[in-house]
């Protein structure tokens, strides 16, 4: 009698069948959906900005064998960049989403609740809205206010439709202007975005998450600020939906993709608000 196949039960051999790993053995190209973190980047008015230097330089201290090492310091808030918001984000009459009371929450300098060590890591069908394309233009003009019929068309222009637990990511084309911060932030223009009829919209279709190319994802009219977001309200403490802010899209707008798959992995931040991230679609070859 022979001696039974060891490698009948290894699980190596059977996660060759998955179609997942199959995929991606056959070829995938990996689209940046992140702007690079540097000093000086745009950074909202509300947040701290990004900080970077050398903490230790090759040559402050050599080993024996002539050997040195180099590393730095970073010094950042944590929606700064391209980055996911937590739950514990916004809070809209002392609640945070679920009724939590916020106040309670915050106690002790992080949130007990809601904290950023609880965001999600990501591998889901991510959806591109080309709101900029729909339009025959680089960029939306400052203040534009992204409508729900406005997704509805981009939606059916690129014949798709945002499914339960997608991600839905909206491109204005505003990251075009991200190595020049003033006309980025667009305090004086005002900078396009998602209204609240949009985002209504969007948690109609049960989303997990959007993201835009802009600093605060939702429609900010010229010389408004960031005074007030009513879309932060509605998606994060009514709808439990996250949002992702500062993205790059023009790529993924030039590769003609408005379905793929969105990877994304927040740092465990524990009680925070927010995490930088770096997003992905993954398409095929």
């Amino acid at each position: 009698m022979s001696a039974p196949d060891p490698r009948a039960a290894s699980p190596k051999v059977a996660s060759a069948t998955d179609p997942l790993l199959a995929a991606v053995r056959g070829g995938v190209r990996l689209i940046e959906l992140g702007q690079p973190f540097f000093t000086g980047m745009p950074c909202s008015p509300n947040h701290p900005g990004f900080r970077m230097t050398l903490a230790r330089r090759h040559g402050d201290a050599v080993r024996p064998d002539g050997g040195s090492a180099a590393n730095e310091i970073i010094v950042t808030g944590g929606h700064v960049g391209t980055h996911i918001d937590a739950l514990s984000h916004v809070s809209q009459n002392g609640a945070l989403h679920g009724g939590v009371d916020a106040y309670e929450a915050q106690r002790g300098g992080a949130f007990g609740t809601h904290g950023a060590e609880h965001l999600p890591g990501l591998l889901r069908r991510g959806v591109l809205l080309d709101v900029a394309r729909l339009h025959e233009t680089d960029f939306l003009p400052g203040g534009y206010e992204i409508t729900a019929d406005d997704l509805q068309r981009a939606a059916r222009q690129a014949d798709v439709r945002p499914e339960p637990g997608d991600v839905v990511l909206i491109r204005t084309g505003w990251s075009r202007l991200f190595a020049d911060p003033a006309a980025y932030l667009g305090s004086e223009s005002g900078v396009p975005g998602v209204g609240v009829e949009a985002a209504q919209w969007l948690a109609n279709h049960d989303v997990i998450a959007t993201g835009a190319d802009t600093t605060a994802y939702e429609c900010v009219p010229p010389g408004a600020g960031h005074r007030v977001l009513p879309v932060h309200r509605l998606l994060l403490v009514e709808s439990g939906i996250y949002i992702i802010e500062h993205l790059a899209l023009e790529e993924l707008s030039a590769a003609r993709r408005a379905e793929f798959v969105f990877v994304l992995a927040p740092l465990r931040i524990v009680g925070g608000t927010g995490s930088p991230v770096r997003p992905l679609a993954a398409v095929s070859r």
